[in-house]
Order: structure tokens, then sequence, then C-alpha cells
């Protein structure tokens, strides 16, 4: 049995901005923070933050209903992973069907047989909320818009979003689309998690196209008005009302704000400004820090060498209630030494963060390379080094 040292550490927990670590783990939240009760005029409504997931507000966050152009975040999702897996680049050529020309709604009026390269389509999806554009797009991701809608809906149901079909991959109104708050928000913190260059095109306020031809104008109006917002997407259509999924980030903490069926565009904006206000003045992120005086090596028994270094994992984004920092504590359990050969990634110890008595997880202490076992010609060769050095 190899014997363990433990060392326990009342740690000060810093503000992740400027904080880390030698391993970084994924964001957790403090337990499940109690919902507020204040109201939103809107259908349904959901604030998550982006890094857990964690909600923070549920208004009817489950109810099935349409989403309007809030579907072409799972069009732009499917078009990042293309580009990123090499299938498409952003220069290739879109070319217009009938069928895409022929969408109605909002749209930058694309003609049959006219081209624009993917980036200038996303664009189009992204600034304008372009029907036409976004189903052009499908086009060329999918092959037809039915084949991308089959990807949308196995993509839906990869990532749990259990309350939802799309029909289509711009949006219209069309009998059976639907989808709801909570799920618009798990595909929203997937494109903004896995493919944050989204934010690239969200984020333009104005741009052109066709030469300058063509004005290109945010629809997302809490790009002028809110503090630290990056995007996400907005809708309108009779079934849908007004909606919206707004993403921000301030001070280290990220959170996306949906908000379906709207009377109006103001109070949709007005909504998601309540809710991630709501958000940035009640929360924040911490960082586990480890102690100055935390091992960095660990003895190695029979090896070809006498220690090898540590790797620490600890969560570098822990969610909490402003002002509960100081009930954070970390503790740290390390063998004394572990017998070659000895594995990078071998777990030798375990790093446990607290809130109060609360374990809100344990992450490993590995061991950051490879030591083989001594062997009689690995130690001849040792020491005819160490002769020549000598």
């Amino acid at each position: 049995m190899i014997k363990k040292r433990i060392a326990a550490f009342a740690v000060t927990l810093t503000m992740v901005v400027g904080m880390a670590m030698p391993a970084k783990a994924e964001g957790i939240a403090v337990g499940r923070f109690a919902l507020p009760e204040f109201d939103v005029p809107c259908r349904s409504a959901i604030l998550i933050e982006q890094e857990s997931g964690t909600i923070l507000y549920d208004k009817q966050a489950d109810m099935q209903v349409p989403i309007a152009s809030i579907t072409k975040v799972m069009t732009m999702l499917l078009t990042m992973e293309a580009l990123e897996q090499g299938r498409i680049s952003l220069t290739d050529l879109v070319p217009v069907s009938e069928h895409a020309y022929n969408m109605g709604g909002s749209q930058i009026w694309l003609e049959p047989g006219e081209e624009f390269t993917l980036d200038e389509m996303l664009k189009a999806v992204c600034v304008s909320s372009a029907n036409d554009a976004a189903v052009a797009v499908a086009e060329f991701v999918g092959g037809s818009e039915p084949a991308f809608v089959e990807m949308m809906n196995q993509k839906a149901q990869e990532l749990g979003m259990t309350n939802t079909t799309f029909k289509n991959a711009c949006g219209l109104d069309e009998e059976g689309h639907l989808s709801s708050a909570h799920d618009v928000a798990i595909m929203s913190r997937e494109m903004l998690t896995k493919h944050p260059q989204i934010l690239e095109y969200t984020g333009i306020w104005m741009d052109t196209l066709r030469n300058g031809q063509t004005q290109l104008l945010n629809t997302n109006k809490l790009l002028k008005r809110y503090d630290g917002i990056t995007g996400l997407k907005t809708g309108t259509t009779s079934k849908a009302g007004v909606c919206l999924s707004a993403s921000a980030t301030r001070n280290g903490v990220s959170l996306i704000a949906v908000v379906l069926g709207s009377p109006s565009s103001g109070e949709r904006f007005d909504s998601a400004t309540t809710l991630l206000d709501y958000g940035f003045t009640n929360f924040e992120n911490a960082a586990a820090t480890l102690p100055a005086d935390a091992p960095q090596m660990i003895a190695v028994t029979g090896g070809s060498q006498e220690q090898v270094a540590l790797e620490y994992t600890a969560p570098q984004n822990i969610l909490m209630k402003k002002g509960e920092q100081e009930q954070l504590t970390t503790s740290i359990e390390v063998a004394d030494s572990v017998a070659a050969p000895v594995e990078a990634g071998t777990q030798v110890g375990t790093v446990t963060v607290k809130m109060g008595e609360e374990v809100l997880g344990q992450w490993p202490i590995t061991a950051a390379d490879s030591v083989p076992k001594m062997s009689i010609k690995l130690g001849l060769a040792n020491l005819f080094e160490a002769l020549l050095q000598y």
C-alpha cells in the first residue's frame, strides 16, 4: 500500500480573468440555484450560463413553440461543422436554386443561377437573417433542403433537444416545425462553445454585398444597446411571434438568454436585457487556485529517473452567487511515490473542491511524462553517460 500524504488548503479563489491552472477542466456550478420569480413579457424564456449550461431563469422553457428564424442557429451550426471537417470552405461558391429563390420573408433577393461565396452567404444569414441565403447554404451543405433538414433533426437528437422537430432550414412557419426555449439554449450553447468563430458574423452591425449594392443591417439591435453582447439570432413570424437568442459576455461570465413569443420587437430586446442583467448582477465565475507549495514532482521507485513532474487539473470556471467565494476550499491528495513503469497521464492524486461541506467535484493529478522501468541495459547506459560527463 502506497503511503498517502494529504495536504488540505483553504484556498483563496480568484476571478477567472488572469488566472491559469496547469491543466484546464470544464466549468461547473455551485449546486442548483433557486430560480427567480420575476416575469418577462413573452411566451417562454430561459437564461443559462454558457460554459456549465446551468439554468438561471426558466419560464415555460420546455413548451413546444414555433421559433421562426432562430432555426438558422442549427443551419449555421451544421455549416460550421462542415467547415471544420474540411468538406467545404468559406471561398466556395454557393449557387442559388429556384427553390431558394422562392423563399419568402426576410431575404437578400437572390436570383436563380446567382452565386456568392459561402462567406458572403453566412453574412446574409447572420446579419440580415436572409431566408433565401439560408436555404441556398442548406442545399450546398446537404445536397437538398430535405436532406439538410434530416441532418438538422439528427443533430437535435444528438444534443438532447427533445422538444424539437425541424421542417425547414430557415424557420418559416410550417406545421410541426417546433422547438422550445430550452432546446434553443442547448443549440445556441453548442454553437458558441464549439464554434465561437460564428461571432465574427453575428457581431457584424453593417455590411454590403454585390459590390455595395445590397445593404446588410443586423436584426439584433442589442449589438448597439447592450454592453458585452456577442450575438446570436433573432426571429419573427406570425405564429412564432418575436423571438431572440441573445449571447453576452462580461467579466469572465458568458450568458445565453432565449426569449420566444414576445408581443413586439422592443419587448423581446427588453426581456433579453432583463435576463442578462439579472445574470451578470447576481453571478460570477471563480477559479480554484493551487497553493504555491503544492508538490510539483513525485518520487518514482525502480524507474529510469527518480522523479516525475505532476500535472494538476481543476475547474477554472466555478459559477456561484456573488459574495460566496470565501466558502470555497481546495484540497489535494498525492501519493508519496509511484512505482515504474509510469505512463504519462497516470493518476497519482486528486484535487477536491468544496463549497462549505458540499463536494463540488474531484479532478485527477497525473504524471506529466512517462518513466520506463530501470533495466540493466538502461542502468549501464546511464552510468556510461555519467562517466563521460565526469
